[in-house]
C-alpha cells in the first residue's frame, strides 16, 4: 500500500523544512517532513478549527486527534497554560515531529503519543476533543474518532470537528446528531464546517 499521512511508518524519504505560522494569534514555529499531513503551510481547516476553539466550562484536559506535525494542539496548548492538551496519532514521523515543535516553541503542557484513533487513549473526562479527521483513512475511520470521542468525553464536555462539506460533512452532522443529541455548526468558510457537540448526560 502506498503511503498516506495516516501510515503508521511513513517510507517516503525524510526530507524536513521548517517555517513560522500564526495561529490563535500565537506565533510558532514547525519543523515538517514529507510523509505528514499538510507539510508546507499550516492548512485552512486546521487553522479554521483552532481559531474557531473556544474553552468551555468543563473541567479537564484537552485532546488533539489526529495531530500531525501539531498546529492545532500546539497553539490551543500555548493559548491556555493551565491545561494539558493530550496529542495523539497513528503516523510515528507526525508524533516525532509535534514533540519537536513542542520542545522548539517551550511548550510543556502537551503529553504526545501515537494512538490509531483513540485506540490508546486510557485517559478519560476530557473537557475538550479537536479533531481534523484523516477523511482519506475512510468514512469507518472517521466515525471510530466520533465514537471514542464521546466515550472519553467529561459530562459536558465538547467535541470540535474541521471538515469540508464536500468530504461528508453532511453524514458527520447527522452521525453528530444521533451519538449526541446536538450538535451545531459554529462556522461555514470556504466549504469548511467547524462543528461542535456536547455530551450531556441526564
Amino acid at each position: 500500500m502506498a503511503d498516506h499521512y495516516y501510515s503508521k511508518n511513513p517510507t517516503v524519504k525524510s526530507d524536513p523544512k521548517e517555517w513560522s505560522a500564526t495561529v490563535r494569534g500565537v506565533q510558532l514555529r514547525f519543523k515538517t517532513d514529507a510523509g505528514v499531513f499538510s507539510k508546507g503551510e499550516v492548512d485552512f481547516g486546521s487553522r479554521l478549527l483552532a481559531d474557531a476553539f473556544r474553552m468551555n466550562e468543563t473541567e479537564g484536559n484537552l485532546l488533539d486527534v489526529g495531530c500531525g506535525y501539531g498546529p492545532i494542539g500546539l497553539s490551543v496548548a500555548a493559548s491556555f497554560p493551565d491545561r494539558t492538551v493530550h496529542m495523539v496519532d497513528v503516523n510515528e514521523r507526525a508524533m516525532a515531529l509535534a514533540k519537536e515543535n513542542a520542545e522548539m516553541n517551550g511548550i510543556q503542557n502537551v503529553e504526545i503519543y501515537p494512538s490509531d484513533a483513540l485506540s490508546s487513549v486510557e485517559m478519560e473526562g476530557f473537557s475538550a476533543i479537536l479533531t481534523n479527521p484523516p477523511i482519506r483513512a475512510g468514512k469507518e475511520t472517521v466515525f471510530s474518532i466520533y465514537d471514542g470521542a464521546f466515550s472519553k468525553l467529561a459530562n459536558g464536555g465538547v467535541l470540535w470537528v474541521v471538515i469540508q462539506k464536500k468530504q461528508g460533512a453532511p453524514s458527520t452532522i447527522a452521525h453528530l446528531e444521533d451519538l449526541f443529541g446536538n450538535v451545531e455548526t459554529v462556522e461555514k468558510k470556504k466549504g469548511y464546517f467547524i462543528l461542535k457537540a456536547q455530551k450531556m448526560l441526564t
